[in-house]
């Protein structure tokens, strides 16, 4: 009898009847022996913020700064025509642009399952994306901002009215389309700045129409736009979870 007769005839004698009981409490302790380890090797909110900047593709924050750059360099030769230093609207869309693949990436690469799979929820990591990217940004604008207003001494409306305006109503149309519940591309998205810059266009050539809307009138738009983007953040960061469901319903 060779040694796989044997083993078949053990087999045929052997019944081993598994005790239930005993199966869940094996379960149970391995699911507490598991999180046990895990909960020694959780990441802190430092580590998590440093983890998420070593993700964010620098690339964006680069082409950023190269463009506010090259745009303050350029501007003082644009002084003496009237229109061309208006168009530092249109600085400010492209700066707000370049922020778009970064915020969409999840849903271009398709790794919205991992990120929910994470210890870390999508609430929590869109809110480290928005506030690491809010630090560079404001810094950024902050440096362009004071060098245009020694440099060429632009004064705080001009610098208001021109650049930061626009800007924020890009970055309104930017949130308000990725907190939307049905699945928007960044395509869409840039296609809807453009509009807006296009829109802009069309109020700063019109000397008429740019005449009429004085300071005040102005502030309260700026202002309105901040409210409108800082709800369009809110809703982004609370409501990750029930676009990101949307959006696996209709792309599986």
């Amino acid at each position: 009898m060779n040694i796989e007769e044997q083993l078949k005839k053990y087999k045929e004698t052997q019944k081993i009847i598994p005790d239930e009981q005993h199966l869940k409490e094996t379960v149970r302790k391995s699911m507490e022996a598991y999180c046990s380890f895990e909960q020694e090797k959780q990441l802190t909110h430092w580590e998590f913020l440093w983890t998420e900047l070593r993700l964010i593709r620098k690339r964006w924050w680069l082409l950023q700064t190269l463009l506010l750059c090259i745009t303050a360099m350029l501007l003082p030769y644009a002084l003496n025509n009237l229109y061309l230093v208006r168009m530092l609207g249109l600085i400010g869309v492209l700066f707000i642009v370049l922020i778009i693949p970064e915020f969409w990436k999840n849903k271009t690469c398709d790794c919205m399952q991992v990120e929910a799979a994470c210890l870390y929820s999508l609430r929590q990591i869109y809110a480290a994306r928005m506030f690491l990217f809010g630090i560079v940004d404001v810094f950024l604008i902050s440096l362009f901002c004071v060098w245009i207003k020694k440099s060429i001494n632009f004064v705080l409306p001009e610098i208001l009215i021109h650049f930061l305006f626009p800007a924020v109503v890009a970055a309104c149309i930017c949130f308000g389309t990725l907190c939307s519940k049905r699945p928007v591309s960044e395509g869409t998205s840039i296609i809807f700045c453009l509009l807006w810059s296009a829109i802009w266009w069309t109020v700063i050539s019109n000397e008429k129409i740019y005449s009429f809307i004085t300071f005040p009138i102005w502030c309260v738009l700026l202002g309105t736009a901040v409210v409108f983007l800082v709800g369009a953040i809110y809703k982004t960061i609370y409501d990750c979870n029930k676009y990101w469901e949307g959006f696996r319903w209709n792309y599986s």
